[in-house]
């Protein structure tokens, strides 16, 4: 373990020092901070004002519909400078946040709703005009760190970010919040427009008819075709399934197996975002050791696993199978948007990246609904025995793919 530590630690400087993946890096802790704020907040906000808990929950669907539109989002992040794209979108952010200082009553709070589905649209622009960007400049062989870097980074401020939004919503009010993550979306631009990244080429403004719907397809063609691509895409789409049924049935489970009040729930998601951090850290040494598919699905089963876990009525164990859920779950997300930036050429990169993150986060948005209402009726115990049961299956099947093409092509994978 110490060898390995020390090879991240290498690794880990190697990005930093990169200059276009450093400051990549630094603009998504940036804009991420303001952006996990507000997501908390919305919901804190939309209840003051609304007195109503369905209003409240639809701030999160409201900031995650956009990832359905991710194909023909990521075409645009193809055909437009990357980074131009990537300065003007957090400009725009920081543009439209602001006239939030006007929503103070229930009837100006349909406002609020269009800047988040506004912000959410931005975030898969955005996130796939990075990708496509950092897999241009950043050598292949640390993708990996990168992406788990970004990990870290995104993990770390969903644990101090929505605390800090929540003492400033306490303090001052919706709008103070509003005005701190425009703040953050104009800074993340002036760090962006200060990467030394090359010019993205351009697709022809003037393509044949019906050539808009083919562009569209194509990130779910380029997935399809791939026998490196498909199944890692598909265990993503699973995992976030599965994930979606566990968060569901978190607060039942925090009260009736554990029997602690709602306000433990969030002890166990800092928790579970610390192990996040740490798989972050741990990506990249690990990814050099062995075959995507095969931490991909290592990843999966401790998922699986740990939520099997929470049918047992111990604290001990609900805080260990948080951190557990927490590492295992982004090493297929990882894995898998790795091998999409290693293995896509750079004309369609930008709408794989995003076809591939709508493949793998619309289940998850699913699930939370569906698990919503199965938890009305079915006990929280079932629900999660039945998870890890379908979780430890995919990972095994996942696994023994990995195994198979393992034996087929033994010299093709390089340290």
């Amino acid at each position: 373990m110490s060898g390995m530590s020390g090879m991240g630690g290498s690794a880990v400087v190697r990005v930093l020092r990169d200059r276009t993946a450093g400051r990549c890096l630094a603009g998504v802790v940036v804009s991420g901070f303001g952006t996990s704020a507000m997501w908390l907040t919305a919901g804190i906000w939309v209840k003051s004002l609304t007195g109503s808990n369905s209003m409240a929950a639809l701030t999160v669907c409201a900031m995650w519909a956009p990832v359905l539109a991710g194909p023909a989002l990521g075409v645009l992040a193809d055909r437009m400078d990357r980074k131009t794209l990537l300065v003007r979108g957090n400009l725009s952010m920081a543009c439209l946040l602001v006239p939030l200082v006007l929503v103070d009553s229930g009837s100006t709070v349909w406002l609020l709703f269009v800047v988040l589905v506004l912000q959410g649209t931005s975030g898969v622009l955005l996130d796939a005009a990075e990708s496509a960007l950092v897999a241009g400049t950043v050598p292949a062989s640390l993708l990996a760190d990168f992406n788990g870097l970004r990990m870290t980074a995104n993990e770390g401020m969903k644990l101090v970010a929505p605390l800090a939004g929540a003492g400033l919503y306490a303090r001052f009010g919706g709008p103070a919040v509003a005005l701190s993550a425009a703040a953050t979306c104009a800074l993340a631009a002036l760090v962006f427009a200060r990467l030394p990244a090359r010019k993205a080429p351009r697709v022809a403004a003037t393509a044949p008819a019906g050539s808009w719907r083919v562009e569209l397809a194509a990130g779910l063609r380029r997935i399809r075709a791939s026998a490196v691509l498909r199944p890692l895409v598909t265990a993503g789409a699973a995992t976030m399934l599965l994930a979606g049924v566990n968060g569901a049935v978190t607060f039942a489970y925090v009260d009736d197996v554990l029997g602690r009040a709602p306000a433990y729930a969030g002890v166990l998601y800092a928790v579970q975002g610390a192990g996040s951090v740490a798989v972050g850290l741990l990506a990249g040494p690990l990814l050099r050791r062995m075959p995507e598919r095969a931490f991909a699905a290592g990843g999966m089963a401790l998922f699986a696993l740990a939520v099997g876990a929470r049918t047992l009525p111990l604290e001990p164990v609900a805080l260990a199978a948080s951190a557990a859920i927490g590492f295992g779950l982004p090493c297929v997300l990882i894995a898998a948007m790795t091998a999409v930036q290693r293995e896509t050429p750079d004309a369609v990169l930008g709408r794989t990246a995003a076809t591939a993150g709508s493949l793998m986060t619309a289940p998850n948005a699913v699930a939370l609904a569906l698990g919503a209402g199965l938890v009305a009726v079915v006990d929280v115990r079932v629900l999660t025995a039945g998870a890890a049961v379908a979780g430890v299956l995919a990972a095994v099947a996942l696994a023994a793919g990995a195994r198979r093409r393992h034996r087929r092509t033994p010299a093709s994978r390089q340290p």
